[in-house]
């Protein structure tokens, strides 16, 4: 079975760094789009960036792209997801999915499979 597993969260002071990472198995890593969301607490799940299947195509949420790079290495089954100068506001759970196909979405319901998140928690 699928299976989505994160690391990497942890707590870092404002403009700090960290890289998350979602190990993957029990499907063929190339042939699906991997995404990574948040949700903070009383909010919406929120779109950051997804990496095509072949991990060529990627696309970001808005005002993402610059402080989150997203990565995807078919040869570990691994997505990535750098995060630089980091603020407060990015105080969240974080998650990476599944996508339901190669081609690269922005919306929770094209994901059919999820992690169990890592919480990361920037201090101001």
């Amino acid at each position: 079975q699928v299976q989505l597993v994160e690391s990497g969260g942890g707590l870092v002071q404002t403009g700090g760094s960290l890289r998350l990472s979602c190990a993957a198995s029990g499907f063929t890593f190339s042939a699906y789009a991997m995404g990574w969301f948040r949700q903070a607490p009383g909010k919406e799940r929120e779109f950051i960036a997804v990496s095509s299947g072949s991990g060529e195509m990627s696309y970001y949420g808005q005002n993402k792209e610059g402080r989150f790079v997203i990565s995807k290495d078919n040869a570990k089954y691994t997505v990535y997801l750098q995060m630089n100068n980091l603020e407060p506001e990015d105080t969240a759970i974080y998650y990476c999915a599944k996508g339901s196909r190669s081609l690269a979405a922005s919306q929770p319901r094209e994901y059919d499979s999820w992690g169990q998140g890592t919480q990361v928690t920037v201090s101001s």
